[in-house]
């Protein structure tokens, strides 16, 4: 009898400890903004409907659906490019835009983009051959909007519906902050 009352005093315990530490709030790291860090960024990115970042994604999906999907599609225009979103990861995180826009593609379709802008991302996104040359040159970043010290940005894009090895996820999520 007297086991019994010590298990369910135990068992009381146990629980209230864990609804304690569960109720307790989460210590959290201080959020330190990604321009005053080391690595120092500068927040300064393109629009949303910049002809640099509308120019680049025209470019690289004609040749994308050219070379590798021999669709023959290419982008004829973009429209209604707007901001869905800014540094929607936290101020601690490299720097992007998020951004939508409807391309209006050479079969007559509107198909909606989406895509971000990303500081310092040059080698990944915007200028490849750029990157590997930033990344041999100590600091000294090319750009879209030319040569500056630090300052360099690169564009990671899907369009809705042509994603077809879904890279970015269902009705591509992974582009979207």
């Amino acid at each position: 009898m007297r086991f019994n009352s010590f298990r369910k005093v135990a068992i009381a315990a146990a629980i209230a400890t864990q609804a304690a530490a569960l109720a307790a709030p989460a210590s959290a790291r201080p959020l330190t903004p990604a321009e005053q860090r080391y690595a120092r960024w500068h927040g300064a990115l393109p629009k949303c409907d910049d002809p640099s970042v509308t120019g680049f994604i025209q470019t690289r999906f004609g040749e994308r659906e050219g070379y590798y999907w021999d669709s023959g599609l290419s982008i004829n225009d973009f429209q209604r490019a707007r901001e869905i979103g800014f540094r929607s990861t936290g101020v601690d995180y490299i720097p992007r835009r998020y951004c939508a826009a409807t391309a209006l593609l050479s079969d007559h379709t509107a198909r909606e983009v989406y895509y971000n802008i990303g500081e310092d991302l040059g080698f990944t996104g915007a200028d490849a051959a750029g990157g590997l040359l930033t990344s041999l040159t100590l600091g000294v970043f090319t750009s879209r909007v030319g040569a500056s010290f630090g300052v360099n940005w690169g564009v990671d894009w899907c369009m809705l519906g042509l994603d077809r090895n879904v890279a970015y996820g269902l009705n591509c999520r992974a582009a979207r902050p």
